[in-house]
């Protein structure tokens, strides 16, 4: 299936043939180009399927009024019978265009019999989408959750039309969070083996070295019981367990935290691998910021950012232009002690990218990075990398809500709710039911993720709602049979709710293309609640029972069925969400 090949490609297809006509007969000196045409989705259905405000946003160069536009050119639309059932204008100048419902059932046949449910772009591109990202200190939070689903939802989106797609985790296991890590952990580890030790919150201005002496957590450690249990495995492993003890009574503390740093950071990505693999997401790459910097090319940047113009030197410090980039100030790549900050190895992983040849790098980053865009896009622009082909896309904050409260979450101090304490109480359902949630709003706007709605396996669970309408749909089969009939379609008499659901049906290519053009996943659940609306009202039709039916009849109604059966199964699995063949209750 094309790009193209769409129902709202086809009506936009027949208004630009529309407004060519109307140049050529109303306006010869009016170049078509100049003029804005599209086609947006009628915000009332009783106005019809589709609708245009062409006639408005064109009047000062058309020189007309709009309701006198729009009846030029809905004379002309009225011709197209094979696609439009009506075309009608309404005030202020809107054009309406009501599809017909041969046309739809064409369109779903031919959609039906294609090897490929959604259209293929014109221009696929090799993709690099970065995602979840979590520093390895911890186990994987909500937001990270958050981003997990809607990720893997977007990859499944710009595959299904064509695009080739790399997903990549990068690990932060390079720096003074990660030996801060360490220290941490070693605190546990002289605790578990009876020595006093202080996870105070405030370090009174000492250094690490007297914290590591007086068994202290510094004020910027990490506080979670889940350091307990990483202690526990250290010691517990032969080997590990004797260096650990060796060190001690060496007093090596240093050499030990930073030991520790990296064992905790292995437990840690063993952990988050194995909730992710609970969660369904698959990476194609784990990329360790530690390799840059043991390869040199973190400060092999460098060179690349001189040769561009954009560093100069402060304070003996190496410093990037980045407010030549819209950033609030220049910012400091290399500091005075020779050491690199992390935008430089930002900047370093991000050229990595660009030598691998993506036409396009997009990342998905926790809500506190904001700011930070600009300079690093200011960046891969200084590399060479064209401004349009860099996105980020900024995940914001989830709030748990229980009986209407939020949740508190830190997770410094322990007090957060990790992916596998929200799956765990979700229970068997629990990877359908985060996963939508987590994809039902634009990452972009804050997220009340309702625990109560979630945990409930009625249909006012939106999730619930539309595996019970799919799972509806093959119980009718059940009952009735898998026997179908185009011609029977063709011929079956069309009434309000059957026109609706082969509408609906019809518009899940489009809606799939549009999702991954606008990178907006949280678009496809939209449809697909209107899709399972839209099917709720013709089954409760009398006049589409199908076992009550007459074999003629029942075998069109079966075929719009299936149409709605692929679109629901088709569009859930994109999100990685099943799409059950049996209600709760018959299972």
């Amino acid at each position: 299936m094309k790009e193209t090949e769409t129902v709202k490609k086809t009506v936009l297809s027949a208004l630009n043939e529309a407004v060519l006509h109307y140049c050529k007969t109303e306006a010869p000196d009016l170049d078509p180009k100049d003029l804005k045409i599209r086609i947006e989705y009628s915000r009332e259905e009783s106005f019809g399927d589709y609708s245009t405000s062409f006639p408005l946003e064109n009047s000062k160069l058309l020189g007309r009024k709009p309701l006198e536009t729009a009846a030029i050119l809905v004379k002309f639309l009225e011709s197209k019978s094979e696609l439009f059932e009506k075309v009608d204008f309404t005030p202020p100048g809107f054009v309406n265009f009501r599809m017909a419902p041969s046309f739809l059932v064409r369109f779903l046949e031919s959609w039906i019999e294609s090897k490929l449910s959604c259209p293929q772009v014109s221009e696929p591109k090799k993709i690099s989408l970065e995602f979840v990202s979590a520093n390895p200190t911890g186990p994987l939070n909500i937001v990270s959750a958050r981003a997990a689903a809607t990720g893997d939802a977007l990859a499944n989106l710009m595959k299904a039309v064509g695009h080739r797609v790399e997903k990549e985790f990068y690990v932060n296991d390079y720096g003074n969070q990660v030996f801060l890590l360490g220290v941490s952990t070693l605190v546990r580890i002289r605790e578990s083996l009876g020595e006093v030790g202080s996870v105070q919150e405030s370090d009174d201005g000492r250094s690490l070295e007297e914290l590591l002496q007086k068994n202290v957590i510094p004020s910027e450690g990490y506080r979670g019981d889940y350091l307990k249990e990483i202690a526990k495995s250290l010691l517990a492993d032969p080997a590990r367990g004797a260096e650990i003890r060796t060190l001690l009574t060496d007093g090596s503390y240093w050499t030990l935290a930073e030991k520790c740093a990296r064992w905790a950071v292995e437990s840690n990505l063993i952990w988050q691998r194995k909730d992710l693999d609970l969660f369904g997401v698959e990476f194609d790459r784990f990329f360790s910021e530690t390799t840059l910097h043991d390869s040199g090319k973190v400060l092999g940047v460098l060179e690349n950012l001189k040769n561009s113009g954009k560093i100069f030197e402060e304070e003996s410090k190496q410093v990037f232009r980045s407010t030549d980039y819209g950033d609030d100030k220049d910012r400091v790549v290399v500091r005075d002690d020779g050491r690199p900050t992390y935008l430089l190895a930002d900047i370093a992983y991000h050229l990595d990218k660009v030598e691998r040849k993506y036409d396009k790098i997009i990342d998905i980053w926790g809500p506190d990075h904001h700011g930070y865009i600009a300079r690093l896009a200011g960046a891969v622009q200084a590399l060479g990398y064209p401004k349009e082909n860099f996105q980020v896309i900024i995940a914001q904050q989830v709030n748990l809500l229980m009986a209407g409260q939020k949740m508190k979450m830190s997770k410094r101090a322990g007090e957060f709710q990790t992916m596998e304490d929200l799956l765990g109480y979700l229970g068997k359902h629990a990877r359908d039911v985060a996963r939508y949630f987590f994809v039902m709003r634009s990452l972009d706007s804050p997220l009340d993720f309702d625990l109560d709605l979630a945990k409930d396996e009625s249909d006012k669970n939106p999730v619930f709602y539309l595996q019970y309408a799919h799972a509806r749909i093959c119980s009718i089969f059940r009952e009735v049979g898998t026997h179908s009939d185009a011609v029977a379609l063709r011929d079956l008499e069309m009434t309000e709710e059957r026109k609706r659901l082969l509408f609906w049906a019809a518009r899940f290519p489009e809606e799939v293309l549009d999702a991954a053009n606008s990178l907006e996943p949280h678009r496809l659940t939209n449809y697909l609640q209107n899709l399972a609306r839209s099917f709720t009202q013709f089954y409760i039709a009398k006049n589409n029972r199908l076992k009550d039916s007459e074999e003629s009849v029942r075998a069109g109604l079966a075929r719009i069925c299936i149409f709605a059966q692929k679109a629901l199964s088709s569009g859930l699995g994109l999100l990685g969400v099943t799409a059950p063949d049996r209600l709760e209750k018959e299972a």
